[in-house]
């Protein structure tokens, strides 16, 4: 591991054993409360993820919007000043390689925040000879704040008004007298907030932020909690939700984070677009008749035939189902379709249903209020 959250003390205190690791550092997989406490706190109230352990890697110089509108299979040219952008970052064959966050700051100033594919690599060759500068930031701390009660608790501690910051927007402000770039987004299915600030800044916040959110229900919140509230939202993991190897954007429902009439080129352009139409599986939501969660990888079939696999799966006591996200064959993905699904603990009677399966209109009107 590259780095350390300065949080790490926080989490032990919480009782995470921080022997779970992703990207580049330790991550508080568990704390001693239940994850699930954590989530219907997130769904009911709010709940603080640390999220250091993503990758930020700052763009800047005269040559920065060239050069990631050739890494990237949308228009990065056409991005405003305070706005991001999610990216299917491809390779040569026109296959998933990651999925990118490009956030614009400035007119030559970027930042890339991404998980565990080869955004680096792809980067370091798209900028080769360029009058661009890049460099992996690890010093920031990211805090993400999810659920109803994320705006009440940051109001009056914040000096911007979070109610008129758009999703996929950000500001540089100060929060509990401390500077940040807070964003309007997050991985919960909840509407929320992401705090980006130096290491030196991050206990304080971290602190303020719980005894802040106290009264309204805030819960420190951990990464199996995080992973209940994104599978409930049908929101897509790099690389479990694409296990193949050569998932196109196509396939995984990602086609939104491409720009098809995109001018210009970018890494594997050709391929990209020539793949569309040609879908082998789709991504898809699966209701399971269990009280259990399926296995990831289990093998889904319907009157005896391959029909896809499991790619993330959990059960949900906030929706009272076992949930799956799935890879299914192109004949096989109507809405009620009957699947078995067959894992090392027995088979289970499924039916294609609609995602996200925590309902999307609810959070789209309460956001509106806020």
């Amino acid at each position: 591991m590259k780095r350390q959250s300065v949080l790490n003390d926080r989490h032990r205190a919480l009782g995470s054993k921080l022997d779970s690791e992703i990207w580049n550092m330790p991550i508080p997989q568990s704390y001693s409360t239940d994850p699930y406490a954590e989530a219907l706190a997130v769904r009911s109230a709010a709940g603080l993820f640390d999220i250091s352990a993503l990758n930020i890697v700052n763009v800047s110089g005269p040559d920065a919007a060239d050069v990631l509108d050739k890494l990237a299979p949308i228009d990065v040219k056409a991005m405003r000043h305070g706005t991001a952008r999610l990216a299917a970052l491809v390779n040569d064959k026109g296959q998933l390689s990651d999925d990118l966050m490009i956030i614009r700051d400035g007119e030559n100033e970027f930042r890339l925040s991404h998980g565990g594919g080869n955004t680096q690599e792809q980067l370091a060759r798209v900028a080769e000879g360029r009058n661009v500068k890049w460099e992996q930031n690890f010093d920031v701390h990211m805090m993400s704040l999810q659920g109803p009660r994320a705006a009440a608790i940051l109001k009056g501690h914040i000096d911007t008004d979070v109610a008129t910051l758009p999703y996929f927007e950000h500001r540089a402000t100060k929060l509990f007298g401390r500077n940040v770039i807070l964003s309007r987004g997050g991985y919960s299915g909840e509407e929320g907030f992401e705090i980006s600030c130096a290491s030196g800044d991050a206990v304080a916040i971290w602190d303020a932020l719980l005894d802040t959110g106290k009264p309204h229900g805030l819960m420190a919140a951990s990464w199996d909690s995080l992973e209940i509230v994104r599978v409930e939202a049908a929101l897509l993991f790099y690389p479990f939700d694409m296990p193949e190897g050569d998932t196109t954007p196509w396939e995984v429902n990602l086609g939104w984070a491409v720009d098809a009439d995109k001018q210009g080129d970018y890494i594997g352009k050709q391929a990209l677009l020539a793949a569309r139409g040609k879908e082998r599986f789709f991504q898809a939501g699966v209701s399971v008749k269990a009280d259990r969660a399926m296995e990831a990888g289990a093998q889904i079939t319907v009157d005896g035939k391959d029909a896809g696999v499991v790619t993330s799966t959990m059960f949900s006591q906030h929706l009272m189902q076992s949930l799956a996200l799935v890879h299914l064959k192109p004949e096989y993905r109507a809405l009620g379709t009957r699947v078995e699904i067959a894992d090392s603990k027995g088979t289970c009677t499924g039916y294609v249903t609609r995602t996200p399966f925590y309902d999307p209109q609810r959070i789209r009107t309460r956001v509106q209020g806020v």
